[in-house]
């Protein structure tokens, strides 16, 4: 067992590297979008969508990426047993996925990793064992009053690495599968404060207000246009999109899920948010999380989207290509 984790580690290192080709010309040489079957199921969020015992919620966010054949993992929700237990009733099994993605430090997204990964190790040791993460996710964000790390991607790391899994930090967007990029850092071009809080973080120019940094999205080229996965969206929902745009392809944005931390905004910036959400093309919207209920009504209506294309997130509900959004029964 050790002999294969020593083999992960290398085949990580060497598959960062290779990954962290510049985002624009990569995606360009492609010529045809490569993405041609996709599905994003969300595992957490705040409302539970199933009447039939499936699946309960949480401040959180977590998501199964099914792309091409490929399983990603996209954050871990904020409780320990949330994706654990609401994979098991939605009849998902986490065990053959090797890869995870964690879009921040917050303990609403990577509060499961641990649990998720001591969870499949008997049926699977390469399960759960990679993480893609982006630079300043590690940083400190100062100590408790009892001296503890207030950064908990920080402080679950050693023993996240003590059950053989590694962590790639990415310094700048890369491609982490075929037409699958995680994105960041994102440009903070328009003045949106999307981050909250007050805090400060322990960077390489010292100590500043952490606007978290590392905020990373996964962007999917596909035939439809783009389609954006985000945790928080804390560089900007306007900011991530436009930057989807001009880092992979200037097409519309076909879906933009999860996300978007919008649920304090006054009616002035969702008004000035929708105008950009409409003039970047977005199709269909699986708004979850941080959203806001009432922020994700006030989009759809704006936007000019529909009831069958814009709807807030649920456990178990997802966006599939070619189909669009499936709310389940609770937002139909």
């Amino acid at each position: 067992m050790h002999l294969w984790f020593s083999i992960a580690r290398v085949i990580s290192v060497v598959m960062a590297a290779v990954w962290t080709a510049p985002v624009r010309a990569a995606a360009l040489a492609e010529g045809e979008p490569p993405v041609k079957a996709l599905k994003i199921t969300v595992l957490s969020t705040m409302l539970a969508g199933n009447p039939l015992f499936k699946g309960i919620g949480e401040w959180g966010f977590a998501a199964l990426v099914e792309v091409d054949g490929r399983r990603i993992l996209f954050d871990t929700g904020l409780r320990p047993n949330t994706v654990q237990i609401n994979a098991r009733e939605l009849g998902i099994d986490l065990s053959d996925i090797t890869d995870v993605v964690l879009s921040h430090h917050h303990p609403d997204h990577v509060g499961g990793l641990l649990t998720l990964r001591k969870g499949v190790t008997a049926k699977n040791p390469s399960a759960l064992s990679r993480v893609h993460v982006a630079n300043g996710i590690f940083w400190s964000r100062g100590k408790t009053a009892a001296g503890t790390e207030e950064n908990p991607a920080l402080a679950l790391k050693p023993a996240y690495e003590a059950t053989g899994g590694v962590f790639v930090e990415h310094p700048k967007s890369a491609m982490i599968a075929p037409g699958v990029w995680l994105m960041a850092p994102i440009p903070r071009i328009y003045p949106e404060k999307n981050w909250g809080g007050s805090g400060t973080v322990e960077s390489p120019a010292g100590t500043v207000e952490d606007t978290v940094p590392e905020d990373a999205a996964l962007v999917f080229d596909t035939t439809e246009g783009l389609v954006v996965l985000t945790g928080c969206g804390h560089a900007g929902a306007v900011n991530t999109l436009a930057y989807a745009r001009e880092a992979i392809r200037p097409v519309p944005i076909h879906a933009a899920i999860g996300g978007f931390h919008l649920f304090a905004n006054n009616d002035e910036s969702l008004a000035w948010t929708a105008g950009k959400l409409r003039e970047l093309g977005v199709a269909h919207l699986l708004a979850g999380h941080c959203t806001g209920i009432e922020a994700s009504y006030r989009l759809r209506e704006l936007v000019g989207l529909k009831r069958q294309t814009a709807v807030v997130a649920a456990v178990g509900s997802y966006f599939e290509l070619g189909r669009g959004v499936e709310p389940l029964v609770l937002a139909k």
